[in-house]
């Protein structure tokens, strides 16, 4: 059977959350708590867990956010499978946008529920400025944002012609 493209969006989510758990598994399994370990120049693996949000963001807070941030997640899926099946076929690229922060997504709340924080471990740095550790989810969740905005910026020059 061939997957159509009307529900290639759901296969991309799952894969994406797929990933996201395989690779946190890894880590779990293999990895020691904030030891780095180098990967190649620039990028370590650094299991490390985050309460907070992207970038570590309310991080340091006393145990709250894990409930804001979880509400939200949930919020955000709930929100996203609903306009997935509002948009029509031909706007794969959308959709395509839209899965791959719906898996991210559903990576990251899954960590909140087991383990209430995230599991992260992707360490960028350059000499001693070390960008936020981040996981799968988190790319996936950025690069479907980021698709999100081109699809924007092409609609708003394809309106103004």
């Amino acid at each position: 059977m061939i997957l159509s493209k009307k529900h290639l969006w759901i296969v991309i989510a799952i894969l994406v959350f797929a990933i996201d758990r395989f690779t946190k598994s890894m880590v779990l399994d293999n990895l020691i708590l904030e030891e780095p370990v180098n990967v190649f120049p620039m990028l370590n693996l650094f299991f490390t867990f985050n309460p907070g949000a992207a970038f570590s963001f309310l991080n340091k807070a006393s145990g709250w956010q894990e409930w804001l941030f979880g509400g939200i997640a949930v919020g955000v899926s709930i929100f996203l499978v609903i306009w997935e099946f509002k948009i029509p076929v031909k706007d794969l690229w959308l959709k395509i946008a839209l899965a791959l922060v719906l898996g991210g997504t559903l990576g990251n709340l899954y960590d909140r529920v087991v383990y209430h924080k995230v599991v992260d471990f992707i360490d960028f740095y350059f000499k001693q400025w070390h960008y936020p550790a981040f996981n799968i989810a988190d790319a996936a969740i950025c690069i479907g944002a980021f698709m999100l905005i081109i699809d924007i910026m092409r609609k708003e020059k394809h309106k103004k012609v």
